[in-house]
């Protein structure tokens, strides 16, 4: 394969400049110009809650690379605020505005890898487009929130029960909000096992977080100020001076669509697994692109900037003829509200179900560390495995320490297809500051091992 001279990356975030900085470090004569149409690259968007959370904070702290490091240190032609509208693939060129000038440009490639992300899902509800309401996906929307709370507002409202509301109702009511969170569905983080939700509702109730589940939000009224003051919802009205919508979010493909590559079944740019698309030059990965699961052992989309980053690396190396393979995911994902580290990693028994497995399921709680070494809480790990393989499926975690991080011991061992009696087997660190003799992972897979065939 002849090594592209011009290679254009639409996103400059996470994939993105994974992928230019791949290309760049590898083969330094390639031409790399990355389009980005915000005016930040390379943030740590996870971070986002966080930084909110401390006003002292500036929320630039989040950048990781800065403009001028990318094309001083990197040689990447970098452009902000330059948005791809359309691309075609017969005469392989992109056509690109500027948002500064106005003018479009047609830019030939070589090769091109689509970057561009996901988007915040909004609600098309009566009064959801008033100041005031908003949703957290990019640098810019927690800035303008952050910016928001300056102003004093006292009710927040959240809808959607996801790990963005839930880190936000922390977040907001420890800036001094009196928060309430709604969700459509019949529970609290949709998809989760219930006794860990158990746990998440506990906790938001015992700081002071009113929630609603199976409630429909129907719009929101304004205030003598023109800005948000209320939201009308099956369960009556809400005062509100700020909302928040985190419904979820949705793949970018439109730029894909204009050019005629292959869209998966789960709405996402379809790849392989050296992530390249139904075109030979072109290249995709990040939130706008599926992933191989590698328990579902079929592509699937689950965006997280950890998977764009390394999906990223792939494509970079790819375009350059390297033939390397993203190897998959196995889902996992964590957060923290108040005090208590949440994660999972893999099926849940539910999800386990719709796909054809006959799941079988233990919940265990055991102490973070040995008996008798002051500190210790306990943690809740639940495990799935398929009843007559033994094949574990998934588990969550849950806990006020040493939970989160035990979730990686999951994700391992379905990255490496375990059965439950391989888990049961692993010389896991032992220490009585860390963890018993029998860790939580462990003593859960003493229990699951007896519901296996």
């Amino acid at each position: 394969m002849k090594v592209p001279d011009r290679v254009l990356v639409v996103g400059g975030v996470a994939a993105g400049m994974s992928a230019a900085s791949q290309i760049r470090r590898r083969h330094p004569k390639s031409r790399v110009t990355v389009f980005e149409r915000g005016n930040y690259i390379s943030y740590g968007a996870c971070g986002m809650p966080y930084n909110i959370e401390d006003p002292e904070r500036e929320i630039e702290d989040l950048v990781v690379l800065t403009a001028e490091h990318a094309r001083e240190k990197r040689g990447i032609d970098l452009r902000l605020r330059h948005e791809a509208k359309s691309l075609d693939l017969e005469n392989q060129t992109l056509t690109v505005v500027d948002h500064d000038s106005g003018k479009e440009k047609h830019e030939a490639f070589d090769a091109l890898v689509i970057a561009t992300g996901a988007r915040a899902v909004r609600l098309p509800l009566k009064g959801f487009d008033l100041p005031g309401v908003w949703v957290l996906r990019d640098l810019s929307d927690g800035a303008a929130i952050k910016n928001a709370l300056k102003d004093g507002p006292k009710n927040a409202v959240i809808v959607g029960a996801g790990y963005i509301g839930m880190e936000m109702a922390h977040v907001l009511t420890e800036r001094g909000l009196s928060v309430t969170v709604f969700e459509k569905l019949p529970q609290l983080l949709p998809g989760w096992h219930e006794e860990t939700v158990a746990m998440i509702a506990e906790t938001l109730s015992s700081h002071g977080v009113e929630f609603h589940t199976g409630a429909t939000v129907m719009g929101a009224e304004a205030g003598s100020d023109g800005r948000v003051a209320a939201v009308h919802t099956e369960d009556g009205r809400f005062d509100a001076d700020l909302v928040l919508v985190a419904v979820g979010v949705r793949p970018n493909v439109e730029l894909a669509t204009t050019g005629g590559l292959r869209i998966g079944d789960t709405g996402a740019i379809w790849v392989n697994q050296q992530q390249q698309t139904s075109h030979e030059s072109v290249w995709s990965a990040g939130d706008c692109a599926e992933a191989y699961h590698r328990v579902l052992r079929r592509n699937t989309w689950f965006p997280l900037g950890t998977t764009a980053n390394k999906q990223g690396r792939i494509a970079g190396a790819n375009v350059l003829g390297l033939n390397q393979r993203f190897p998959g995911i196995v889902g996992t994902c964590g957060f923290m509200v108040f005090d208590l580290e949440v994660a999972r990693s893999g099926l849940g028994e539910e999800e386990a179900k719709r796909e054809g497995f006959d799941p079988v399921a233990v919940t265990i709680r055991q102490r973070s560390r040995a008996h008798g070494y002051p500190g210790g809480v306990p943690i809740q790990v639940q495990l799935v495995a398929d009843r007559e393989t033994g094949l574990l499926l998934g588990g969550e975690f849950a806990g006020r320490e040493g939970a989160a991080l035990r979730s990686n011991t999951l994700a391992t061992a379905l990255a490496s297809h375990m059965t439950v009696a391989d888990l049961q087997s692993l010389d896991l660190v032992y220490a009585p500051p860390f963890a018993s003799v029998w860790d939580p992972v462990l003593v859960a897979a003493n229990q699951l091992i007896k519901k296996v065939s």
